[in-house]
């Protein structure tokens, strides 16, 4: 048996004072998965003497680390070292002075009129409009009749991520839902669930042409799901398992989470063929995405107008994409990611270094959406970049200021985005680096002045002997409405080096 030695970084360099837990099941993962220690009683060794404290699981540690200090595999001082970093903490936390809950307590404290609130509001501001050709987008109220369809129109626990905990229904607004709480009572709204996210056996998508014939508008709600509902198995961490017994009615949404990694990013079973067919009645249609994964969207973004991204909106999601749909609150998020066209282009994103992809044979090598895209219901120009760099003899500043205008017609909010370029560098840097946003609320007409402060910590790169430093020579700033909707750049000259402290 040897040790290892597991101070040198986390807790000597980077002066961690904390306790170290393992994931679930990942101690006894290392004879069982890993393969590297012969025994239980091993993988307990090895994982206490590389510094890991505390066990998640359980199954790790327990008997088998009894054992190992009983066999003198690991010194009594190292166990006493662990021991000692969870009781502190415990400590410092007061769980010896008052160790008990008070579950009474979660009837005024879960899902009260505020939490409801945020949530709706944090919906809001996550959902993202891709595409909105047109402007078919806002839709109005009044309409005679709107159809609903898809696997995720109506469903709570497609619209929740992974790791949450079963949910009452009533805890949860659906699009469906949402749609029917804001239109005109006068308005038929149709609902027709089409099609599942994976199973092909069970679809319906006749019953969803027709429902979109006779609709002014059909809101067609696909993507991913994490595969939460009250038929789902699950850990006793609260992580969803797909039952495998042959007696299930249907295979299970679930596409994306912990343990489900994807092959390809094309929307899965009958759902395009879903989209295809609605979009070829003729009637105006919007797409919606519930999802927890970037997918391709390359026949969405050709051929259906507008497309709405809401990721896993949660509780209030169904309310939030509503009042984004018909004009409630006009959308400001923005891709945190990069969509790719083809799964060949990954890794696809805004900040690879330098120098810039090449394209492919087939395509360009840009994204279908770059990061930070997000549509508005208005527009915004930038106007007067101003950049000031003030250095002294142990920092530098930058301060970078311009001009936000609202030219549209309707009250709204610009995330204004600021990246950076090393023009030149002893090392590879991005080809730009996001340093800074602002989520700025501008009303129509309404110019608003907005200013950044970069620091040597923008400014700085790992050079060729690990030291962070601030190099002298050019950088550029660039500043827009996404990584690729640069709207004004300059540049400006660092004159000295900086050292930062370690």
């Amino acid at each position: 048996m040897f040790r290892i030695c597991w101070t040198d970084v986390l807790r000597d360099t980077w002066g961690f004072d904390g306790f170290v837990v393992s994931d679930l099941g990942s101690i006894e993962g290392l004879r069982g998965s890993h393969r590297i220690a012969e025994t239980n009683r091993d993988a307990a060794s090895l994982a206490m003497l590389a510094g890991v404290d505390a066990d998640l699981g359980g199954n790790g540690y327990g008997q088998h680390l009894q054992e190992a200090v009983e066999a003198g595999d690991v010194p009594e001082e190292v166990l006493d070292r662990a021991v000692a970093r969870v009781l502190r903490l415990k400590f410092e936390k007061g769980l010896f002075e008052n160790p008990y809950v008070e579950p009474d307590r979660t009837e005024s404290k879960v899902r009260t009129e505020e939490h409801i609130e945020l949530a709706r509001e944090v919906a809001r501001q996550s959902v993202t409009l891709l595409k909105n050709e047109n402007d078919l987008l806002p839709l109005n109220k009044n309409l005679s009749n709107v159809a609903v369809i898809g696997p995720n129109a109506h469903n709570i626990y497609n619209q929740l991520g992974d790791y949450t905990a079963p949910q009452p229904a009533d805890n949860v607004i659906t699009v469906l839902e949402g749609v029917q709480n804001i239109v005109s009572p006068q308005t038929e709204v149709n609902y027709v669930w089409a099609t599942a996210i994976q199973d092909t056996t069970q679809t319906d998508i006749p019953a969803a042409v027709e429902a979109a014939e006779q609709a002014d508008v059909a809101i067609v709600v696909l993507g991913g799901s994490s595969a939460r509902d009250f038929e789902t198995t699950f850990l006793e961490t609260g992580a969803a398992i797909v039952d495998a017994d042959a007696e299930q009615e249907m295979i299970s949404d679930m596409e994306s989470g912990e343990g489900y990694d994807r092959a390809t990013l094309d929307l899965l079973g009958k759902q395009i063929e879903l989209l295809q067919a609605v979009e070829a009645t003729g009637t105006p249609t919007v797409l919606v995405l519930i999802k927890g994964r970037p997918l391709l969207l390359n026949w969405p973004d050709e051929h259906i107008p507008a497309i709405v991204d809401a990721w896993y909106p949660g509780q209030e999601g169904g309310n939030a994409i509503a009042e984004v749909l018909f004009g409630d609150y006009n959308p400001a998020g923005r891709l945190p990611i990069s969509v790719p066209k083809a799964v060949g282009q990954i890794p696809v994103y805004y900040n690879q270094l330098k120098p810039a992809h090449h394209d492919y044979v087939e395509m360009d090598a840009n994204p279908l959406y770059s990061f930070g895209h997000g549509l508005s219901y208005t527009t915004f120009e930038y106007n007067n970049l101003n950049i000031q760099v003030q250095e002294n003899e142990d920092d530098i500043r930058v301060y970078v200021a311009f001009d936000v205008t609202n030219t549209g017609e309707l009250d709204g909010d610009e995330v204004v985005q600021l990246y950076l370029r090393n023009n030149f560098s002893s090392v590879a840097t991005p080809v730009q680096q996001l340093e800074a946003f602002k989520r700025v609320h501008i009303k129509a007409g309404e110019e608003k002045r907005v200013e950044f402060e970069l620091t040597s910590e923008n400014l700085s790169l790992f050079n060729m002997r690990m030291d962070r430093v601030v190099e002298p020579g050019t950088f550029t700033v660039l500043a827009g409405a996404s990584s690729s909707d640069i709207r004004l750049f300059e540049e400006f000259k660092v004159n000295r080096s900086y050292t930062l402290p370690k």
